[in-house]
């Protein structure tokens, strides 16, 4: 039987998601480097059993190498009568991740390839990184750009490119079986909310749920830098991971309340999608169901030729489909209390579904006399001949050949419903879970 705990917790979580991602909002993250420390090191605090490796500069990962590691201390682009254009002190989105350092004076003409801003939103500022060529540049609002004035401008930016390492975070919470279900983030955004935050957010409160309660299945847990973070995870881990793991979700981008969304593995109908869309379903109809030909996470790197592992994603505002992604207008008032709670309970039930969906069998031939059971309401009330149909659909369906999820489409009955039919069934002897 599935003991996972049923009771999701109120909108309490929702409040300390939002003042943990408070605390971490401001904090310079890079794909390595000093901010990354410093999340962990907050992180630590939250998330159990948190530990953090390391990888140095110049070692492959597959088909890449691990890159000297970024820190920046200050940065000012300085106009021509002394007016400062922007300061990296004021939000760390105005300087281009991974800058090289940079002390010039330069003419508005020789300044503006290192320039960036959006025409179609004047008020926001880009975000913009260049982790593996050599450049130094600022981001501004395109309505202060548009303003600037012929004349000299000085541009600098305190920053350093060095051999060091990149940092990722694993948490592993043992159950009663080596199989795994396995859950990544990613740590290298700064001061973004939905688009980073969210998900480390989102993901460390699960693990304390999951951490909780007795479990079925292991869990593997990983906190790492997008794209380069994954690579170097899987080309450490990978013979293990396709051993163990038997689902998985990318968790990116859960943290608004406009809308739920699903992107499926590059197979399309593992554990993991199936439980997924089953949830998704249920709590918003209306979900917003994409193509793994619209992918762009580390789904990319965990769903790729020769990894195959069955990872799918569930997310509010999908990443690069919402208005503010990768600007400074993705803030904390974007994302929410609700909007954090809701991603995280959408998750939570797509583990509880992954961990009850064993195949269940009656115990006794024709329908079982549920009323000397005290399993039937004795008084007709508004809604129980519904919970009494769904009970009655979920026995005649167990026969010990199908698993839970495929009677709860079968039947239209969410799965986490069907668990505590289960538990009372077999508690009564009438059902039997089928290994």
């Amino acid at each position: 039987m599935n003991d996972m705990p049923q009771n999701l917790a109120g909108p309490e979580e929702g409040l300390a998601m939002h003042a943990l991602a408070t605390e971490l909002f401001p904090i310079c993250r890079s794909i390595t480097g000093d901010g990354v420390r410093q999340t962990f090191d907050i992180l630590k605090r939250y998330c159990p059993n948190l530990e953090t490796f390391s990888l140095k500069s110049g070692e492959p990962v597959l088909d890449w190498t691990i890159p000297d590691e970024w820190n920046i201390r200050s940065a000012r682009l300085i106009g021509p009568s002394g007016e400062v254009i922007c300061d990296f002190a004021d939000h760390n989105l105005h300087v281009v991740g991974y800058s090289e350092p940079v002390d010039r004076v330069l003419s508005l003409e020789e300044l503006q390839p290192h320039l960036h801003s959006l025409p179609d939103q004047p008020d926001a500022i880009p975000y913009v990184t260049s982790y593996y060529r050599r450049y130094w540049g600022f981001c501004i609002p395109h309505s202060k750009r548009a303003m600037l004035q012929p004349g000299s401008y000085r541009a600098v930016i305190d920053s350093t490119l060095a051999p060091g390492e990149l940092i990722y975070g694993e948490a592993k919470i043992p159950g009663e079986s080596e199989e795994e279900i396995f859950v990544s983030t990613y740590i290298c955004h700064p001061s973004m909310a939905n688009n980073e935050l969210s998900g480390p957010m989102v993901t460390t409160w699960l693990a304390r749920w999951i951490a909780s309660a007795p479990r079925r299945y292991s869990y593997r847990i990983v906190f790492v830098p997008e794209t380069i973070g994954s690579i170097a995870y899987i080309s450490r881990n990978l013979a293990e991971m396709k051993k163990r793991i038997v689902a998985g979700f990318n968790v990116s981008c859960v943290g608004d309340d406009r809308v739920y969304s699903y992107l499926p593995s590059r197979d399309g109908n593992t554990l993991a999608d199936r439980a997924a869309k089953h949830v998704l379903a249920h709590i918003d109809p209306d979900y917003i169901r994409y193509r793994y030909l619209d992918r762009g996470s580390d789904e990319r790197q965990y769903c790729s030729p020769g990894v195959d592992l069955p990872v799918a994603s569930v997310m509010r505002s999908k990443y690069g489909r919402y208005p503010e992604y990768h600007t400074s207008l993705d803030d904390l008032t974007l994302v929410t209390p609700a909007g954090l709670q809701g991603g995280l309970d959408a998750l939570k039930r797509c583990i509880e579904c992954i961990e009850g969906n064993l195949r269940y069998k009656v115990t006794v031939l024709g329908e079982p006399q549920l009323g000397r059971r005290g399993l039937y309401p004795t008084m007709s009330t508004k809604g129980s001949a519904a919970g009494v149909r769904s009970m009655m659909n979920f026995i005649a369906y167990a026969d010990g050949t199908r698993d839970l999820l495929d009677v709860a489409e079968i039947i239209g009955t969410p799965a986490w419903e069907l668990l505590d039919f289960a538990r009372k069934l077999v508690e009564h002897g009438l059902m039997e879970a089928v290994d």
